[in-house]
């Protein structure tokens, strides 16, 4: 999307200057990991009975899912309190839907939405915004067709689209050609209603939401690790799940931006509580560490089978490094804000293995080069990353008036930059915040209460 689309210019957007406004001191506490939000609507609605979800993340991705569900059966209510009820159809239940699937913003939606339909004899159509319907769906499409789904989609695959789902779908034995949880989370969705056993390769570990929340509603599902690493994953069809009580712990993908603007902002010394720290998400605080920042882990623990921890952090001189390309599908959404972090360092940060940063919600190796070089850092875009030459912990220049950042629809570009806005000098201008509603409603307001105490 170019930087005089009408749809990114700050005149029909929300434009802000976030600027630099004193330490970040205090605790907070992010929203709920939309990661598992997703799948605990998703299951609850697959599940026979009433399953209850505390922490949900309310951002507009999850009321997507929530949307989705109820037109194909599922009754899902929240609660004065905050917690939300839902009363599943059980496997193989799922209706057909009476009118498109509207999916906003939400990639997830979309995937792992094509999955549980694929395994259904109903046909669905789905749509999205702008921005949505420039992602193409090719990686997903390939598999479920195998499976005996059937699609009439956009052209390269993009939505609108239309799927026909077939009961019985065919199990089938599917390597991934590139690592993708959704595409992974999407087949094994579909394999629930499948007889037999669908079974997934990996050959390079993604996020394993799925396969603990799978097993905790009552899946048979088995995951072998073989000695290269490479992990198969199988699905026995045709489940009975149960309804569970779920609580979903913070976002590590939303604490990423408070934990960088602690580390950037000199006096910062702030705690977020209740990070979710699942290994397959959590690569980017090690990153961080190696750095040189000081992210200290208080009270882990287990919440509802997954690692959480209150994560202490205090401004730090970060040193640029050469990024392990073995930890993106661990930290694929976190490398807008390392980026920052990375252009505040000291030295040459190099990334590489990020290609697929430029099928997200933007080209973001793209966006976040023309971004940080508006804000006056240097850096060189690849093929495959960028190399940021630090400014030694020098704050960033930020800005000039009355130039924005272009954030193309994509809330990591804009909460990226208003990271980077807070350790500039002159603070840097974000042409539109509203797309930080679909993953974060709150960032700002946390932000501005951050730096206000």
């Amino acid at each position: 999307m170019s930087s005089a689309d009408p749809a990114t210019t700050a005149s029909s957007g929300r434009p802000r200057r976030f600027a630099p406004a004193g330490p970040l001191k205090g605790r907070i506490r992010v929203p709920g990991d939309k990661s598992i939000s997703h799948r605990s609507i998703m299951l609850g609605a697959l599940a026979v009975g009433e399953t209850r979800v505390t922490g949900l993340l309310e951002g507009e991705d999850v009321l997507s899912t929530a949307a989705a569900m109820r037109a194909m059966g599922a009754s899902i209510t929240r609660e004065a309190d905050g917690t939300w009820s839902i009363h599943g159809v059980g496997v193989g239940g799922l209706l057909q839907p009476q009118q498109a699937l509207d999916m906003g913003n939400s990639g997830t939606s979309t995937r792992l939405l094509m999955g549980l339909v694929a395994a259904h004899a109903i046909t669905a159509t789905f749509v999205g915004d702008a921005s949505l319907s420039k992602r193409p769906m090719g990686r997903v499409i390939d598999p479920l067709a195998l499976m005996g789904a059937d699609f009439t989609a956009s052209p390269g695959g993009r939505l609108p689209l239309t799927m026909r789902g077939t009961f019985p779908a065919v199990p089938i034995e599917y390597r991934l050609p590139v690592a993708s949880a959704q595409v992974k989370s999407a087949i094994l969705l579909a394999g629930l209603n499948t007889p037999g056993i669908t079974t997934v390769i990996e050959p390079v570990p993604t996020r394993d939401h799925s396969e603990r929340m799978l097993k905790g509603f009552g899946a048979e599902l088995e995951v072998e690790v073989e000695s290269d690493g490479t992990r198969v994953i199988r699905v026995r069809g045709e489940a009975e799940f149960r309804p569970q009580q779920i609580v979903v712990p913070g976002d590590p993908s939303s604490a990423a931006f408070f934990v960088v603007a602690g580390l950037l902002v000199p006096g910062s010394d702030l705690v977020i509580e209740n990070v979710g720290l699942n290994p397959t998400r959590a690569a980017l605080f090690d990153v961080l560490r190696q750095m040189g920042g000081q992210i200290d882990e208080l009270d882990r623990r287990e919440v509802g089978g997954e690692p959480v921890a209150d994560l202490h952090v205090r401004h730090s001189a970060l040193t640029g490094i050469a990024v392990d390309p073995a930890v993106v599908p661990s930290m694929v959404d976190e490398f807008p804000v390392l980026f920052v972090a990375a252009a505040l360092a000291r030295g040459r940060t190099v990334t590489t293995g990020l290609e697929e940063l430029r099928v997200k919600e933007s080209d973001r190796i793209s966006a976040m080069r023309a971004a940080l070089e508006l804000a006056g850092a240097t850096v060189t875009e690849t093929a495959d990353g960028l190399i940021i030459d630090g400014t030694g912990g020098d704050p960033l220049p930020g800005t000039p008036a009355g130039a924005a950042v272009t954030t193309h629809l994509d809330h990591r570009i804009a909460m990226s930059m208003a990271v980077a806005g807070l350790a500039s000098r002159a603070g840097v201008e974000v042409d539109d915040t509203r797309p930080i509603a679909t993953s974060f409603p709150v960032f700002e307001s946390l932000l501005d209460g951050l730096a206000d105490t």
